[in-house]
């Protein structure tokens, strides 16, 4: 008797990964798992497989597109100033070489800011929208703060930089229990092009839309670290309140890289609120 067959359905395709030209700008992205699509942008300074964690809990529901952002790990560095819309550009572009004509967007911290944007500008391509780690109405106070940053950025004091952010975005139990994981970050980190990294960073430190967050009508999920410093509770709850229907968590005991500290928590959350979506028609 022949064996049996596996049913097509229940096969999850390889993962696919290339490259895409947008208007001069080299876009390294990847595309994995089978069902809705999903998009998912990253945070200034890092790459696409900060996603891995999350998109490998998920891949069984959701067809998840990630890439480096412009300036970004294997994307063109691109020089000079950036704008938000152009980050918004290279999403849309890629959403739709991957064939995606509505789908899911998730961001975070800068990718939130892009999400955002996005949803605020072509709220029409969007089915749900998960904002993780990002900001929105900052005080003047935590605005100082950023640009104190930013402008130690952009006066070349890269390491000095990083080191303070280690211990803004992941716990010290996290970082002595993971060792190799921070050492990895910190290679990483190194390969940064600097000017593309301050340039990102000029956009994270002076991009927000507090104001127009009422304007959003999609489902949205909110969600940030309990002692995220940067991207803080208040900010979440700040976006919970102007954005009508949508859903607030806040993570206890972590900071800021919940992408690399939480991934099953935020994979978890991101599956029961994205699964809402299955039913639909034409999902």
């Amino acid at each position: 008797m022949a064996a049996a067959t596996p049913d097509a359905a229940t096969l999850t395709p390889a993962p696919q990964t290339g490259s895409f030209d947008n208007n001069g700008v080299t876009l390294n992205y990847r595309i994995a798992g089978q069902g809705e699509p999903l998009v998912c942008i990253h945070g200034v300074g890092s790459y696409l497989e900060a996603w891995d964690g999350v998109a490998e809990r998920l891949a069984d529901r959701f067809r998840i597109l990630t890439f480096d952002l412009r300036g970004h790990g294997r994307s063109s560095k691109v020089r000079g100033r950036y704008e938000i819309d152009d980050f918004v550009g290279d999403v849309l572009a890629l959403a739709d070489h991957a064939g995606f004509g509505t789908f899911n967007l998730a961001g975070f911290s800068l990718g939130g800011l892009i999400a955002q944007r996005l949803a605020l500008t072509h709220q029409d391509r969007l089915r749900r929208l998960v904002l993780l780690a990002t900001v929105a109405g900052r005080t003047e106070d935590e605005r100082e703060r950023v640009e104190a940053r930013l402008t130690a950025l952009q006066s070349g004091d890269r390491g000095s930089h990083y080191d303070a952010s280690l211990s803004r975005w992941l716990t010290e139990d996290f970082q002595a229990k993971n060792p190799e994981l921070i050492a990895k970050l910190r290679q990483r980190n190194a390969e940064n092009d600097p000017d593309c990294y301050a340039a990102a960073y000029r956009v994270l430190a002076q991009t927000d839309f507090g104001g127009l967050l009422d304007q959003i009508r999609v489902p949205v999920l909110i969600a940030t670290g309990e002692h995220d410093a940067g991207s803080n509770p208040r900010m979440a709850l700040y976006m919970h309140e102007r954005i009508v229907g949508s859903t607030l968590h806040i993570l206890p005991g972590l900071r800021h890289s919940i992408l690399t500290e939480a991934p099953a928590q935020v994979a978890e959350l991101m599956r029961a609120f994205l699964g809402a979506n299955e039913k639909r028609p034409g999902a």
